[in-house]
């Protein structure tokens, strides 16, 4: 450290500060100011810098008091051992002067172990037998003392041996030997607490004393084990046969008379009874809650605390417990089995019919691990989910064949409240219900995922119909005398299909999760399915009945209906004669054909109006017209006596009316009148209105393509209000009028 440039530094710093406080000429009346408190602060520091020397100097002084005192202490040690080392010079002459007296101590200390144990020696063989019988009469207390005395007397001779320098083995040989028949009856004190522990709950009930006893014999064996374990790592002897561990040993045979239980509740196999695992499972409940509870009533007050044997037995019967139902479920499951095992692992064993009943109060969580691995109990779901799919197959399989089957027989299909229909939806998904019903005993998730299967195999099953449907059709038009109930079983099947979209909506409300979002388009598929099963079915029937129309539509617009009215009458009439059979249909279903006939019949009229076969004069097209209005009243009429309660407002039929008016307009007022029709219905093309033209052969055919056509060029593109605009779009003419 340089002072003479840290003074210089601070004599800058201290300059530069009076520069900086005397910058302006009135600051020079402070000088005085300014001296006496920079006169206070070196004051200050000075101050502060002489109490640090002092304590600085003070901290050295204890120091070196210390280190004196340090110094003195070391010469003190360094004297002592002097004196101890003097000391033990002469103790190797000492130890070599007192051998004798040493051999005399050890052969004094055996010769008083064999005074002690001169009884036991001379009398191994009658104490022997003493404790066998005393364990044969059950006087375990007794015999365990004169086994303990027979084993104190060899282990003490024992070690007598052991601690002379030079041991001969024959020696503890011929001593083991003469002791050999204390092991036996040591073997057979065990035997005999194997029994009783064995039967500790049977024991307990009657004799809870027996096991007290066994308890109190086996708690000074333990206590005897330690003693001996602390000896030998003071002595490096251990007497032969410890540590017995029959604590240890007795636990083992707890967890075996457990695991014994539990497989001896077995009564029958599948091969027996078709409940054989309910029963077997319920049998387990039965028998695990009753164990437990003398357990925790009588079992508990005769062991001691901390053997906590309550717990060790719930830890038992659940391991044996998760091996047994582990065996069972290796060995395969069958049917309901599936859901049996799960439902019982998942709700009755931790619930309050078994492990959470008041008598015990056991929480299942806090054992080591759960009852079945949750790899294995996924396993289970999935194997029971894949049983569900292949019941499904069979069952719909099934179905399809037997409704074939009554489609092509000679018996009308059955009845409900006056309504064509089959079972066969209604079994489907009593089926479902019943699987639905069954996973929910188990957990939301796998009622779940069974539902979204059953709505997929549901769809695959209407793609199975639809085909059915469509051969069913194609067969029948090929002859139409084959199959003699083809009209009622294309109802059932048009009523079917609306049940199974209602049964299915029905099962969504019921089962199918608020929160859950995924997989809602396989049950969109399943409605979207039916619903074209339905639409087809329905089509089919009216296609059957147009088909024997056909004749009386060619006979529309002729010469020859211009002076009668039975092509109409004769429609309305074959309808009717249809429409007897239709009330069969449901009234949803009833409605749409209603609908979808007015439809057809528009379009089929329409386009027969548009179809070229007449061709008359202005006044004559009065006439015509009159004629088409009165058609299109009498079929509108029809089908208000038909179906009084459904609606016929914006039918289709009135698009009839509608043509029919622009026959007798005016040709100045065409562009008008066509303006305003293609503003309601876009979909009308220009062939369409020059054929409507047609009709009337005053009017030149260039005049109205020249109306026409402006009309269409200054038709506004837009999407049509009027939902009969579509029939437009269905009639096409293959033949251009130019």
């Amino acid at each position: 450290m340089d002072l003479q440039q840290l003074e210089e530094e601070a004599r800058q710093a201290a300059l530069k500060d009076i520069q900086n406080m005397l910058q302006r000429p009135g600051q020079l009346e402070k000088v005085e100011q300014y001296r006496h408190r920079i006169a206070r602060k070196k004051a200050s520091v000075e101050a502060l810098l002489k109490t640090g020397m002092q304590n600085q100097l003070e901290g050295v002084r204890v120091g070196l008091k210390q280190l004196e005192t340090c110094m003195q202490d070391v010469r003190e040690v360094r004297r002592r051992m002097g004196e101890v080392e003097r000391l033990l010079q002469g103790v190797p002459e000492i130890y070599d002067a007192l051998e004798v007296v040493r051999e005399e101590n050890t052969k004094h200390s055996q010769y008083a172990t064999a005074m002690e144990n001169l009884k036991h020696i001379f009398n191994v063989d009658a104490s022997v037998q003493k404790t066998m019988a005393l364990i044969e009469e059950d006087k375990l207390l007794s015999a365990h003392q004169c086994l303990a005395d027979l084993e104190n007397s060899r282990d003490d001779l024992l070690y007598e041996l052991h601690k002379q320098p030079k041991q001969h083995a024959s020696d503890k040989i011929t001593l083991k030997r003469h002791f050999e028949k204390v092991d036996q009856v040591s073997q057979a004190l065990e035997k005999k607490l194997r029994l009783i522990i064995s039967r500790t709950l049977n024991t307990v009930r009657k004799k809870p004393t027996v096991i007290v006893t066994a308890l109190r014999i086996i708690e000074r064996e333990e206590k005897n084990d330690q003693f001996a374990l602390q000896q030998q790592k003071v002595t490096n002897f251990l007497p032969p046969g410890r540590p017995k561990a029959w604590r240890a040993m007795i636990m083992d045979v707890l967890q075996a008379a457990v695991i014994t239980r539990i497989e001896g509740s077995k009564l029958e196999e599948r091969a027996d009874n078709k409940l054989w695992l309910v029963r077997d499972l319920e049998i387990l409940r039965q028998i695990i809650l009753e164990d437990l509870r003398v357990v925790k009533s009588l079992c508990v007050p005769c062991f001691p605390p901390h053997y906590d044997i309550f717990n060790e037995y719930v830890k038992f019967y659940h391991e044996g417990l998760s091996s047994y139902l582990d065996n069972i479920v290796k060995s395969g499951l069958q049917g309901n089995e599936y859901v049996s095992m799960l439902a019982w692992v998942m709700h009755t064993y931790p619930g309050a019919d078994l492990m959470s009943h008041p008598d015990l109060n056991v929480d299942v969580l806090k054992l080591s691990r759960p009852l079945l691995h949750p790899e294995h109990l996924k396993s289970l779901e999935d194997e029971y989910l894949q049983n569900m799919e292949r019941n499904y197959q069979d069952w719909m399989k099934k179905t399809v064949d037997s409704e074939k089957q009554e489609w092509y027989s000679e018996q009308m299909p059955d009845q409900r409240d006056h309504y064509y229909n089959s079972a066969g939806p209604v079994i489907i998904f009593e089926m479902i219900d019943q699987h639905l019903q069954v996973t929910n005993t188990i957990h939301q998730e796998l009622t779940f995922k069974a539902l979204v299967l059953s709505i997929q195999q549901v769809e695959l099953f209407g793609q199975t119909y639809l085909k059915n449907v469509i051969e069913l059709k194609e067969h029948h038009f090929r002859n139409r005398d084959q199959i003699k109930y083809f009209t009622h079983y294309i109802i059932t099947i048009v009523n079917n299909s609306q049940n199974v979209v209602e049964m299915a909506q029905q099962m969504k409300h019921l089962f199918w999760p608020k929160s859950r979002t995924e997989h809602y388009e396989d049950f969109e598929k399943l409605l979207a399915t039916f619903q074209r099963i339905r639409a087809h079915a329905a089509n089919y029937l009216l296609e059957e009945a147009f088909l024997d129309m056909e004749c009386h539509f060619n006979d529309l617009f002729t010469v020859k209906w211009l002076g009668s009215s039975i092509a109409v009458d004769t429609i309305c009439v074959t309808l009717d004669d249809y429409f007897q059979d239709y009330n069969h249909l449901l009234p949803a279903n009833f409605e749409m054909v209603i609908n979808e006939a007015q439809k057809l019949l528009a379009k089929r009229y329409i386009r027969a109006l548009l179809s070229k076969r007449l061709s008359k004069s202005r006044s004559e097209c009065d006439a015509i017209t009159r004629k088409i209005n009165l058609e299109a009243k009498r079929i509108k009429q029809f089908f208000e006596k038909i179906a009084p309660k459904i609606s016929l407002s914006d039918s289709p039929l009135d698009l009839i009316t509608t043509l029919s008016a622009l026959i007798v307009a005016d040709i100045e007022l065409l562009a008008l009148d066509l303006h305003t029709l293609l503003g309601s219905y876009p979909s009308l093309t220009e062939d369409h209105l020059v054929r409507l033209f047609y009709i009337r052969n005053d009017v030149k055919a260039a005049e109205v393509r020249e109306k026409v056509q402006d009309a269409m060029k200054s038709k506004k593109s837009m999407v049509s209000i009027a939902k009969q605009d579509c029939i437009f779009k269905e009639i096409v003419f293959s033949d251009k009028l130019w």
